[in-house]
């Protein structure tokens, strides 16, 4: 079940380094929200901080909240293992397990949820998996040979299988296609449309023309300079952000006059 999440007020550090600065947003369920902005304004940042893996690096903390179906993913009583389960992750670079054979990759998620599962069942959802992914019929004759012996795109999409494999109600996507080439890309761009039916998608992507073509709203993040907090400069429907932004700052940056 695809769900919305409601930021309030969020700060994030990193030791006493603020990084972002309060933000607060509505991402809206079964959709595609696309964070943009500079390098170094804190997108992946609060991307991360959407599922708690923010807060694997030591002396990385938040203050704000982030409420998912009502469920604030910071409450004290919270397990950050049962958010990471519910709101999956892509990373930049494909990364397969690599001593796992195909299936073995997609089923990992449900191995380390703990789940039992008679193997009818894990072929099932290895199958379904991978076919939400796209990726089904160019693998299902070799599921048994090496994820890493994949061509990138297809290791991507790999990745995506894994993460929905679990079922999440999210999934955050940091620089998807960015180590892909034209074609690997376009696949998975049409894959993130495919999915927005079934999930939450939030995605950091630093190219303006994937940006206009997968998302439905945009938010935009500034930075005023070295050492200071990324801060959300405005959000909305990606059209109207692209053709009549509210801020110049905005403008420019679409048009490349920065970034």
């Amino acid at each position: 079940m695809a769900k919305r999440i409601d930021v309030d007020q969020l700060n994030i550090y990193y030791k006493d380094f603020l990084a972002v600065e309060d933000v607060s947003m509505n991402i809206e369920a079964r959709s595609v929200t696309a964070f943009i902005g500079p390098s170094g304004c804190g997108k992946s940042t609060l991307l991360r901080s959407l599922n708690r893996m923010h807060e694997v690096i030591p002396g990385a903390r938040v203050e704000g909240k982030v409420v998912i179906d009502g469920q604030d993913l910071y409450a004290p009583n919270v397990d950050p293992v049962g958010v990471r389960r519910s709101v999956g992750m892509v990373f930049q670079k494909p990364n397969p397990f690599p001593t796992m054979s195909i299936r073995e990759n997609v089923a990992a998620g449900l191995k380390l949820n703990g789940t039992k599962l008679r193997k009818a069942t894990i072929d099932e959802l290895v199958e379904r998996s991978l076919v939400g992914a796209n990726l089904w019929n160019e693998v299902k004759d070799r599921l048994d040979k090496p994820g890493a012996g994949l061509s990138g795109g297809q290791q991507q999409r790999l990745c995506i299988a894994r993460a929905i494999a679990v079922q999440p109600d999210v999934l955050l996507m940091d620089e998807p296609c960015s180590a892909l080439d034209p074609i690997s890309t376009l696949a998975v761009e049409e894959l993130i449309s495919e999915l927005r039916q079934n999930y939450t998608i939030v995605i950091v992507t630093h190219n303006m023309q994937q940006a206009a073509r997968v998302s439905d709203r945009c938010a935009f993040f500034n930075i005023a300079g070295t050492g200071k907090p990324g801060k959300l400069i405005e959000m909305g429907p990606t059209q109207k952000i692209f053709s009549t932004p509210s801020v110049k700052a905005t403008e420019d940056y679409i048009s490349g006059r920065f970034g």
